[in-house]
């Protein structure tokens, strides 16, 4: 029993290493990895769900989060199918010859990139990777704010930042957010992040929240905004009916984009490495 217990343990404490590493794992990749049953999987995942080491996800588990972010490049994998299907729906929404703040983020992203058709747009930019996926397009111009670079993943913050934010007024703000509380409370990580996405919120006609419904699952220190303040709001999915009452009583417009589900083979791309 000591043994088994202590294979267990190892399996499970390496369970949590692939999680802080990638974000994201499936119950069927981790039984071939570790050449165990599902039914081990899935009651090593409980456990350490019991203990607020992952949160449990459909097929899989997605890491604990508290206060400390994931890396940059776990969070470009989370949901990343879902996460093009929301910056596409984000862009049509978007009309051409149009002011926009697009912030630090791996879903604002995807919006960036999928506005490369757009013409005439203003994009106002604290994340390093939309101006370098849209500065190459004539009929796109591209205002980069100062401030301090964040090694971890290219965003800009600071004073600087949010002063330069605050000369603008634009027709339409594009954010993320690291976390959505049950109660509409959108978190993160990064004060500094969440000024400037504060600035950005003030200074903007129209609020646009782009984030996947992982977000739900997650938890954060720093209070952001609420969904009350946010115009649209497009994910892949409302995950319940009491967050579909509370989407309606903000009186946020929701624009569900769908996508695969947790656990599907044709999902294996967000799963395997996430």
């Amino acid at each position: 029993m000591a043994t088994s217990s202590r294979a267990s343990n190892s399996r499970q404490s390496q369970i949590v290493g692939l999680l802080r590493q990638s974000g994201r794992v499936a119950v069927e990749d981790l039984a071939s990895r570790f050449g165990v049953a599902l039914q081990t999987i899935r009651r090593d995942l409980n456990e350490l769900s019991e203990a607020h080491r992952v949160v449990r996800v459909h097929g899989g588990a997605i890491v604990a989060s508290g206060v400390e972010n994931l890396s940059y490049e776990a969070r470009q994998l989370v949901a990343l199918p879902h996460k093009r299907l929301i910056g596409e729906a984000a862009a049509r929404l978007i009309p051409d010859n149009s002011s926009l703040f697009i912030n630090i983020g791996t879903t604002t992203e995807e919006v960036a990139k999928a506005l490369v058709s757009h013409s005439g747009l203003l994009v106002i930019t604290n994340n390093l990777h939309v101006a370098n996926e849209l500065y190459r397009h004539k009929s796109i111009e591209v205002f980069v704010t100062g401030g301090t670079i964040r090694q971890s993943d290219g965003g800009v913050v600071g004073a600087v930042t949010v002063s330069q934010i605050e000369q603008f007024r634009v027709d339409i703000a594009v954010i993320g957010t690291s976390a959505i509380d049950l109660n509409g409370t959108l978190l993160d990580f990064d004060i500094r992040e969440v000024e400037i996405s504060r600035a950005i919120i003030e200074h903007a006609r129209n609020v646009f929240l782009v984030s996947d419904s992982s977000k739900f699952s997650r938890s954060a220190p720093v209070r952001i905004a609420h969904l009350s303040e946010i115009d649209v709001f497009i994910t892949d999915r409302l995950p319940s009916p009491a967050i579909v009452e509370m989407c309606e009583e903000c009186e946020v417009k929701v624009i569900e984009t769908g996508g695969p589900i947790e656990g599907d083979p044709q999902n294996r791309g967000a799963t395997d490495a996430n």
